[in-house]
């Protein structure tokens, strides 16, 4: 059974840099394209960055194209999610999630799989 641990998240400022972490823990971590999410308060979860099973290929929303990079390590066993000049907009949680598939979509009902998720406040 997969389970998903993401960490990293804190405080930054506009302009900054934080690097999120999403830890795999279960069988075929190479197999699995994985995906990056997050939710602001009142607002529907939506789709930030995945990667594909062999990190390949790389997709991101458009708000965060430019800025944010998603990576996947095998040495680790993990999913990181460095976020350079993320822009001023309150706090989100960002989730770690995967379909269990290798590739990769946006919609997020067609992930089964979810980490707790890290929160993220950024400040002007």
């Amino acid at each position: 059974q997969v389970q998903l641990a993401e960490s990293g998240g804190g405080q930054v400022q506009a302009g900054g840099s934080l690097k999120l972490s999403c830890a795999f823990s279960g069988p075929s971590f190479i197999s699995y394209g994985m995906s990056w999410f997050r939710q602001s308060l009142g607002k529907e979860r939506e789709f930030v960055a995945g990667i594909t099973w062999d990190g390949g290929r790389t997709y991101y929303a458009d708000s965060v194209k430019g800025r944010f990079t998603i990576s996947k390590d095998k040495s680790t066993i993990t999913v990181p999610l460095q976020m350079d000049n993320p822009m001023p907009g309150g706090t989100a949680v960002y989730y770690c999630a995967t379909l269990n598939s290798a590739v990769v979509v946006t919609g997020v009902d067609d992930y089964d799989c979810w980490g707790r998720g890290t929160q993220v406040p950024v400040s002007t």
